[in-house]
């Protein structure tokens, strides 16, 4: 069993990790299911958020006696320090345990740090005194607050976007992080679903020996597919390098990865499918996308007020107003039948 160390934490753990924000989107049932199997299978980390709507509720319910055998990182978003043991002693609450093995800062703007003002890193260092947080740890999508954590030396963990279609700026994260002794947990190691080849993204992953990828998962079927890979982890092999080229000279420059950072959007436009929809209609069935609802959706794309908060908002500084654009112009093109997408 591929198994991986995260940094000076000593938590050793599988090399699939459970990236727990698409079950929000399923039944209770469903949920717990899901991570019972994964469990049972040999998955032993966990990581969601308060922010994650009921995924820490899912998760408590399905780890309920059966805690001591896993890990659970959680993170939150408060910018406040009375906001931060809210989020905490909720967090503890919903999922049935006493202490988080890793707390994490949920994608804040500025790396916090003692004396800073705001009293946050104090606050994980007094949750860290009293046995309620075990490790301390920071996820974000800005390259500029992600190397000022890994050079301040108060994490013990970064999570950060990281695949094979990533740049050269996100490898020298990786490799920072190594050197700093410090775990790197990988998010979204399929693009935000832009890449379907799962034994691909694996192998790809595996050749890092300090990345934790967390795989996010809904499906049976998707799960299954990582459980597999288990006892029968994919290499980097000649096939595998030739799917990734191919992928990474498709999807290279400017697009979307949905990271949703941009939304709420104030006319209601889905950004973080919109500005990416040609890429969807591409490279996953294209039917759902091409039904009435998701044509009023694009539709709303009409209504852009051009206030630029999404754009302001992208922490890849996208174009997001003409990215949007783009993406309904060529979407009108394919329901029209004037361009073929499958």
């Amino acid at each position: 069993m591929d198994r991986i160390t995260l940094g000076s934490t000593n938590i050793t753990v599988n090399r699939n990790g459970f990236g727990a924000l698409p079950i929000q989107r399923i039944a209770t049932e469903d949920a717990v299911a899901l991570i019972r199997k994964a469990y049972d299978a040999g998955i032993d980390f966990y990581d969601t958020a308060h922010y994650y709507s009921d995924s820490e509720h899912k998760l408590g319910i399905a780890l309920e006696g059966i805690r001591e055998n896993v890990y659970i990182a959680t993170k939150t978003g408060s910018t406040t320090v009375e906001g931060f043991w809210a989020d905490l002693e909720n967090s503890l609450k919903e999922l049935k345990t006493d202490y988080i093995d890793i707390y994490q800062f949920h994608n804040p703007a500025v790396c916090p740090k003692p004396g800073d003002g705001s009293g946050l890193y104090e606050a994980m260092l007094e949750a860290k005194a009293q046995g309620k947080i075990k490790h301390i740890g920071i996820t974000n999508h800005r390259l500029s607050v992600a190397r000022e954590a890994i050079a301040s030396g108060l994490y013990e963990t970064l999570q950060f976007p990281f695949c094979y279609i990533s740049g050269p700026q996100e490898l020298d994260l990786v490799n920072k992080c190594k050197e700093a002794n410090m775990g790197f947990i990988a998010m979204k190691a399929l693009s935000g679903g832009l890449i379907t080849n799962s034994a691909a993204a694996y192998a790809f992953q595996a050749q890092f020996d300090n990345v934790l990828p967390i795989w996010g998962v809904q499906r049976e079927n998707e799960l299954d597919e990582f459980i597999s890979y288990i006892d029968n982890p994919p290499a980097m092999t000649d096939e595998i390098k030739a799917i990734i080229d191919a992928d990474v000279a498709e999807l290279a420059g400017e697009f979307c990865r949905g990271c949703g950072y941009c939304m709420p959007c104030p006319v209601g436009i889905q950004i973080n499918n919109c500005a990416r929809m040609s890429l969807l209609l591409r490279r996953a069935p294209s039917e759902g996308f091409l039904s009435e609802e998701w044509q009023a959706n694009m539709k709303k794309i009409e209504d852009c007020l051009h206030c630029n908060k999404c754009k302001s908002h992208c922490p890849y500084e996208l174009d997001t107003p003409a990215l949007l654009q783009r993406n309904y112009e060529d979407y009108k093109r394919v329901v029209a039948g004037e361009v073929s997408v499958q």
